[in-house]
């Protein structure tokens, strides 16, 4: 008997003669995230199978292919003969690891999918004769085939696989299937969530920070790090550029109505993180923004900002509120890291009174007032690359 992770997709199935391209991504990025554990990786009719995983390294391998994006769920499965007498023993040796323990009634199905059309026994027939010979061996147990507390699941294809559990995956598209962006990042809860979210739907990402030192401390810096490396956990190897703002920022302060300055900020940031985008290969930016969140996030603001670009602003959380953003950030992990206080430029400097409504024409001309071509020239060129993995 061998165990093995049985791993499902589902978006993927829907995309046509396309579709082998797309599990291909899916296996090169399982790959990826099993690196130095070195199972055997195999694609067969739907399914993917995680083979000649050393026990010691099984938890491990499972869950790291949970963070893989475009895997529905996965399943520790006993992989044997489809002998009918193996096939009953491995149920019965599956079945006694889970009741061990377990006093009193429980109830279960068996659940069977045949894929060999040759065997001897159709589906309903294995629900049948299995799920006698489990109420034979195992006395404390009762069928329910609506809302069993066990699903023994036995599918027949080039080998018989028998498993019980079924772990949920993150779904999504393979990361590297639907081109390159490049995320605008903080040390905030939102922009790292934003990242999450457009790398679910297959994009691969590069980042962007902008720091104000003195006015925000190595720590600040060393959090952002932090948090696009929680990040590529899921996204896989993230460029990081680091941008220094100080400059940009002092002269923005100086020179432009205080009203408008976080604004006049924002569209800054975009060209400088347009032109680090477009050396990348990427083909839009990301923010975590989120509609009437803060000053700078009015559907006013909003539109000043994007007029500063010309290639597409992904904004995948525009219609959360706080709390939902929050509970994102909870579940992949980088909250507790977010909440760190550790102030990055977006927060030292902001106006008592900024404008919630901006006007497009009265932010170009103060914009226009200044000439920034040097300075951001300058902030490209002192850019530090980091490769976070």
């Amino acid at each position: 008997m061998e165990k093995v992770l049985l791993v499902r997709y589902t978006e993927i199935h829907l995309k046509g003669l396309n579709r082998p391209y797309f599990e291909r991504a899916l296996v090169d990025n399982m790959k990826r995230a099993l690196r130095g554990l070195e199972p055997r990786i195999e694609r067969e009719h739907g399914r993917i199978y995680v083979r000649n995983i050393r026990e010691a390294d099984f938890a491990e391998a499972q869950e790291r292919l949970t963070r893989v994006f475009g895997i529905h769920s996965l399943s520790p499965a006993a992989a044997v003969d489809k002998d009918w007498e193996t096939v009953v023993s491995a149920a019965r040796e599956l079945m006694e690891r889970r009741l061990e323990g377990v006093t009193g009634e429980v109830t279960f199905k068996v659940l069977a999918r045949r894929s060999d059309k040759h065997y001897f026994m159709n589906s309903d027939e294995i629900n049948r004769e299995l799920g006698g010979r489990m109420l034979e061996l195992f006395p404390q147990l009762k069928v329910d085939v609506h809302s069993p507390e066990i699903k023994l699941s036995v599918e027949i294809r080039d080998m018989a696989y028998v498993y019980c559990e079924e772990i949920p995956g993150v779904n999504g598209m393979p990361v590297g299937t639907a081109g390159k962006a490049s995320l605008l990042i903080s040390g905030g809860i939102d922009s790292p969530v934003a990242g999450y979210m457009m790398a679910k739907r297959g994009l691969t990402l590069s980042a962007v920070h902008f720091y104000s030192y003195p006015y925000t401390s190595e720590r600040a810096r060393d959090k952002v790090v932090e948090l696009t490396r929680l990040v590529t956990k899921y996204a896989g190897e993230i460029r990081l550029f680091l941008v220094p703002f100080t400059e940009i920022q002092m002269t923005i302060y100086e020179k432009c109505p205080e009203k408008e300055t976080t604004v006049l900020m924002r569209r800054l940031m975009m060209r400088i993180a347009q032109t680090i985008a477009e050396r990348e290969g990427a083909q839009a930016l990301i923010t975590g923004e989120s509609l009437g969140q803060v000053a700078s996030q009015t559907l006013e603001a909003l539109a000043c900002t994007n007029d500063a670009v010309t290639m597409p602003v992904f904004r995948p959380l525009i219609g959360f509120d706080k709390d939902e953003i929050m509970d994102v950030a909870r579940r992949i992990g980088t909250y507790e890291t977010s909440i760190l206080p550790y102030e990055d430029c977006c927060t030292v400097f902001v106006p008592k009174h900024p404008v919630t409504k901006p006007k497009l024409a009265e932010l170009r001309a103060s914009e226009a007032a200044v000439d920034w071509s040097e300075m951001i020239a300058k902030a490209i060129e002192n850019t530090e690359l980091m490769v976070i993995k």
